[in-house]
Order: structure tokens, then sequence, then C-alpha cells
């Protein structure tokens, strides 16, 4: 998993539009809690976590204190789509 936020940092995007995830059965999503806890390990702070259609979304500052929005896969937990907010 820190392969996929370390590739975070190579994304610069400042479009604000959603993701578009595959769509899984909601018995086969990942937890919640474990996508936040390896946010948080990884040095993340989030500010607001939800469910956007098919995806996990996440806004939040990364560990260098820059606001982003990530999309995540809710089975993988993969990176779908990141996204640098202005500040």
């Amino acid at each position: 998993m820190r392969i996929l936020f370390a590739l975070l940092a190579l994304l610069p995007i400042y479009a604000h539009a959603s993701a578009d995830c595959p769509v899984h059965p909601k018995e086969e999503w990942a937890s919640e809690d474990t996508l936040k806890k390896a946010l948080t390990d990884e040095g993340y702070t989030i500010k607001k976590f939800k469910v956007d259609g098919n995806c996990y979304e996440m806004y939040g500052r990364n560990k260098d204190g820059k606001k982003v929005e990530i999309y995540f896969d809710t089975k993988t937990l993969a990176i779908i789509k990141a996204e640098g907010l202005r500040d």
C-alpha cells in the first residue's frame, strides 16, 4: 500500500470531478477503517471521508500539509484518482 501512496505525490491534478470506480458488491468492500488507518499511518490527516458512488473518497492533507482529495476502489483500496486542491 505504501507504493500507492507514494504515487500520490506524483499526481498534481487540480481539476475537481468525481472518479469512475469499478462496481463491487458491498460484501466485497474493504473496511473503511482499514483505509483510514493506512492513510493516517502514512501521515495523512482526514478532514472528511465518505462513500461517493462506488468509491471511497477522502478530503484532507498529506504529510506535507497540502490539501488532497483522493478516490479509492472500495474493494482493493487502490487509488483511482487523486487531486491536489488549491489552498
